[in-house]
């Protein structure tokens, strides 16, 4: 299988200037730390699972505690998996699939968003409607090496534009620099994802999804707990713990959101905002979360269980991809995703979990 050269670009991105530490805390005697790639630079309301589950106790239980390590994009992530800095990482399948076709060896093990989370948008008031109207306009991207690089140029082809020429992909930074950006006008469109969205729209910045586009990637699954396959081998336990605890601070955040922001607020409090009242900092925290709880949920993806790829909806995936010059030629889903570890998984009673949820009064 061949990677594009734009493609080999993009990966290449991720391995340049990433000399920056990664400070491992330090566990209990009794737990392992099990550090996580988290694709964005700052946690947001998104990352409640992990929040949820340290609070409850859930990761302790299993021996380990979880710590998310903010990264710039999905490039890093994947780089920083392939490389053993971190075992394990949120990461995006389509930054994966290229890195697959550069001898990365890791599968995704438990799907996340079942849903694409990424899409592209524009500022309310713009005259842009479909995706060919942005031929010769700038699309905003968080950074370089992030999959709505990816996202952003497939698009661009299956709509009759060439990537190359006639769309300009600018690094936008996350939610206040894109705000900034937009109300500026000095990117007319965004290759983004649900989360970032809803922080631009919290700062002031009313987007139009370009609904038409989007709908040719909406079903397709976005990230996923990815790990080499060697430590899915030889740490497999410890894989499905960090699984199946975040799967349960899913189903807690879903059956209730306002709980989940106060716990993400008191676990990770750099994540609630300063200079807003604490109402105001919830309901904008709540509103975020819930942008991306419609990607968790199973029937997004036609599945039954938490965490399960559904292979028919990653080939899909695949296929358009390839399709849009990504790569030459489909990657195998198989050689990307396994369900292997997810009966393991969801060995937990998720109705109890959404009935304590809806039960928490805070302690």
């Amino acid at each position: 299988m061949r990677i594009s050269a734009w493609g080999a670009k993009i990966f290449a991105l991720a391995w340049m200037g990433v000399a920056a530490s990664i400070a491992a805390p330090t566990a209990s005697a009794t737990e392992s730390m099990v550090r996580v790639g988290w694709c964005a630079r700052t946690l947001s309301s998104a990352a409640a699972p992990f929040a949820i589950a340290t609070k409850m106790g859930w990761f302790a239980e299993a021996g380990i505690r979880v710590q998310p390590v903010p990264l710039a994009g999905t490039g890093e992530c994947v780089k920083t998996v392939a490389t053993r800095e971190l075992p394990y990482a949120l990461s995006a399948v389509e930054t994966l699939a290229v890195g697959r076709l550069n001898g990365i060896k890791a599968k995704i093990f438990y799907t996340a968003y079942q849903g694409n989370i990424y899409s592209i948008a524009v500022p309310d008031e713009s005259p842009v409607r479909t995706f060919a109207d942005l031929k010769g306009k700038k699309i905003g991207v968080i950074a370089l090496g992030t999959a709505g690089v990816i996202v952003a140029r497939a698009l661009a082809t299956a709509s009759g534009l060439n990537p190359d020429r006639d769309i300009s992909l600018v690094v936008a930074g996350e939610a206040a620099q894109t705000a900034a950006l937009v109300r500026s006008k000095q990117v007319d469109a965004l290759s983004q994802f649900d989360t970032n969205y809803a922080l631009i729209e919290n700062a002031g910045v009313k987007l139009r999804p370009l609904d038409a586009a989007n709908a040719a990637i909406a079903r397709f699954p976005s990230s996923g707990f990815m790990a080499l396959e060697e430590t899915l081998a030889n740490r497999r336990d410890e894989a499905v713990a960090l699984a199946r605890g975040y799967a349960k601070g899913t189903v807690f955040a879903m059956a209730n959101p306002e709980a989940a922001v106060r716990i993400l607020h008191e676990v990770y409090p750099q994540t609630k905002a300063t200079g807003k009242d604490d109402a105001t900092a919830i309901s904008d925290d709540v509103r975020t979360l819930e942008a991306r709880a419609r990607n968790w949920r199973l029937e997004i993806g036609g599945v039954t269980k938490w965490g399960e790829s559904s292979l028919a909806n990653y080939d899909a995936q695949l296929a358009f991809l390839a399709k849009q010059n990504v790569f030459k030629e489909p990657v195998p889903a198989t050689d990307l995703v396994t369900n292997e570890l997810i009966g393991e998984v969801n060995d937990f009673d998720a109705a109890a979990v959404a009935a304590m949820a809806k039960d928490y009064k805070g302690n």
